[in-house]
């Protein structure tokens, strides 16, 4: 098949359609991908990218067809404009770049935001080929949830905008069963709902026992440490998990380890500093996700969490399965979806989004678990992940329905 993949964000940016492309090129198929400049998450175009753009024009086998892109930078305002000039120049460029191809089939790779599908609609028309879009974020819910848009009417315009791509489209591939009701709502197509989650990416399934301890967390290894490893931002509730530290900080046997970085970085590290956490909190910054397992290998346990909200109940967060591929026990401050899976698996302790009280009680619980039964939780947790969560399994199913699906 000729595989067209439309995403805003693709490699060197770290983003699980990337493993898409790999997979599907591996599989003999004839992939292109129209993409934007690298500049996530930092908002700076990649200086490597911008000494050497020709380095990036293929990838695993895959021709990236790149158009022009206003960085992401700092603020609000810029982010929009970000979002803005991927749909202006993926519509206006992309078709112009991509004349003359015939595609098979269009996969539209869906995290925020919504707009960036736009360009893949305007491309099915034009190439006459059906369209998948696979749904990670919930438009208009999750611009509610995290408070970035208040307004009604806004709210209103998004979910229009969510109507007219959403029923344009041949299939909508959703990352959590608790997407349907959201997604029908705006697709009036209940017909055209696929259930296709996340894996873990291939850093984390090959953490095994010869992995060294990263020097930035071996001198944590006194304690025992929960770490946090992801994007810094609203939607991990960090006023909760600081709660729960701020409970056991009479504990210094208990340490809180934050790998990672996002637009709540600053608070969350002003907020440390205010409540005198210091001493148990450590913010390590960003890594590279080649280096994570290294960090992993410093921890007793990995946690995950979301405000409580429904639309986040309704998420099954990325990190999850990377999580469980790791074979580290989990602390979920969940609610739904994801509290659901960690519980099927048996990999952890949860408690309700929200509740940095219940937190810190199932940090003391895990931590007086014997290591036996955490590491069973561990193995648990790796089996879980091949049963539900396999890429191979689930590539192939994503190449059925591209074969399979066609034009009304």
């Amino acid at each position: 098949m000729r595989v067209l993949v439309v995403s805003q964000y693709f490699w060197p940016e770290v983003f699980r359609v990337n493993e898409v492309v790999s997979e599907l090129v591996a599989r003999g198929h004839e992939v292109t991908v129209l993409t934007g400049r690298p500049n996530y998450p930092d908002g700076q175009v990649f200086a490597d990218f911008t000494a050497r753009p020709e380095h990036y024009a293929r990838y695993a086998g895959a021709e990236v067809v790149r158009v022009p892109l206003r960085p992401r930078g700092k603020g609000s305002v810029r982010l929009v404009l970000n979002y803005w000039s991927f749909v202006f120049w993926g519509c206006v460029l992309g078709p112009w770049l991509l004349r003359g191809r015939r595609f098979d089939a269009l996969f539209c790779f869906e995290t925020s935001p919504i707009t960036s599908a736009l360009p893949a609609v305007l491309l099915r028309r034009i190439k006459r080929a059906p369209l998948l879009l696979w749904v990670l974020d919930l438009w208009p819910d999750t611009l509610a949830a995290v408070g970035m848009v208040r307004s009604p009417r806004v709210l209103g315009w998004v979910g229009r905008l969510v109507a007219f791509i959403y029923r344009r489209c041949d299939l909508i591939l959703a990352q959590s069963q608790g997407f349907f009701p959201a997604i029908e709502k705006w697709s009036r197509a209940p017909e055209k709902s696929r259930y296709f989650p996340q894996w873990a990416e291939d850093t984390f399934e090959r953490m095994d026992a010869t992995v060294a301890c990263a020097p930035e967390v071996a001198a944590e290894r006194v304690a025992f440490n929960i770490m946090f490893a992801g994007n810094i931002g609203d939607a991990q509730d960090f006023p909760a998990i600081l709660d729960a530290a701020e409970r056991l900080r009479e504990r210094p046997d208990i340490r809180w380890l934050i790998v990672g970085d996002g637009r709540a970085a600053d608070q969350v590290r002003a907020e440390i500093q205010r409540r005198g956490l210091s001493s148990t909190v450590r913010m390590l910054g960003r890594h590279p996700q080649e280096r994570m397992p290294a960090f992993f290998r410093g921890a007793d346990a990995l946690l995950v969490s979301l405000k409580p909200d429904p639309v986040f109940a309704m998420t099954i967060p990325g990190k999850v399965q990377a999580y469980l591929a790791t074979g580290l026990p989990l602390l979920a401050m969940l609610d739904g979806e994801g509290a659901r899976v960690v519980q099927d698996a048996g990999a952890g302790l949860v408690c309700a989004a929200g509740d940095g009280a219940g937190l810190a009680a199932q940090v003391v619980r895990l931590s007086e678990t014997s290591a036996a039964e955490r590491e069973a939780m561990g193995q648990r947790a790796r089996r879980y992940v091949q049963t539900h969560f396999n890429r191979a399994s689930l590539i192939d199913q994503l190449q059925a329905w591209l074969a399979q699906t066609r034009l009304p």
